[in-house]
């Protein structure tokens, strides 16, 4: 009689279902959100300095979450990268359903770029100080064209277009070699660096190639903006 018992007993634990055994929890909407926070910020690509704020859709009122097995599972509701709104399913097994549990939830992304932006008007001619300008954080889909991160990059470069006060220094609002200037002329190879003078025939920002005059030989050619009033010439 006892054998026949033991028997009765393991077979009873052999065919339990397996979450009998585990923790069953009721998340709190806190936690929810903080899953959707998590899945979203493994997924963000921004620079460091950026400001990233994310916001979970407010659930109060609306959702009550039901009792779930561990885990529960958060994912990206689509493959596609992230975006202003985003989707978040958030799932678990659950011993009030015979199926599992799921729900989406709306995530909100704001990323803001620090940019350089004039502390006031600023008049074409006007050449560029320090006190001209400070940095505010602006909204990634507000950005048009290149813009600045670093003040003291754009000290001393000229304004050619009109710059409102509080709105970012653009690329096409200044040049850091105007046409007309006296500009240094370098030219490096491994082993000497020659410096001349010489003159801008069009503007150009960093990075850009635009044409110079060698003032010595009246030699024209084309050079790289390095820096406010220097072009380099690539050996």
């Amino acid at each position: 009689m006892k054998v026949f018992f033991l028997c009765l007993l393991c077979s009873i634990t052999f065919f339990l279902p397996a979450f009998a055994s585990e923790e069953i929890i009721t998340p709190s909407l806190s936690t929810i959100y903080d899953l959707a926070k998590e899945t979203i910020e493994k997924k963000i690509e921004a620079d460091s300095k950026a400001k990233v704020e994310i916001t979970p859709q407010n659930l109060e009122g609306r959702v009550n979450p039901p009792r779930c097995y561990p885990p529960i599972t958060a994912e990206l509701a689509s493959e596609r990268a992230i975006s202003r709104n985003n989707m978040v399913k958030l799932s678990c097994n659950s011993p009030d359903y015979d199926y599992p549990w799921q729900m989406y939830l709306s995530v909100r992304v704001e990323i803001q770029y620090p940019v350089v932006a004039a502390n006031q008007i600023l008049s074409p001619d006007q050449i560029i100080d320090q006190q001209h300008l400070h940095i505010m954080y602006i909204d990634q889909y507000s950005l048009k064209g290149q813009f600045f991160s670093d003040i003291n990059s754009l000290i001393g470069s000229r304004v050619k277009r009109r710059v409102a006060k509080d709105s970012p220094v653009l690329s096409n609002n200044l040049c850091f070699v105007c046409k007309g200037d006296t500009i240094s002329i370098y030219a490096k190879t491994a082993n000497i660096e020659i410096k001349t003078l010489g003159e801008a025939l069009r503007d150009g920002n960093l990075n850009d190639v635009i044409r110079v005059k060698n003032s010595n030989t009246s030699k024209q050619f084309d050079a790289v903006v390095i820096g406010i009033g220097e072009v380099e010439v690539r050996m």
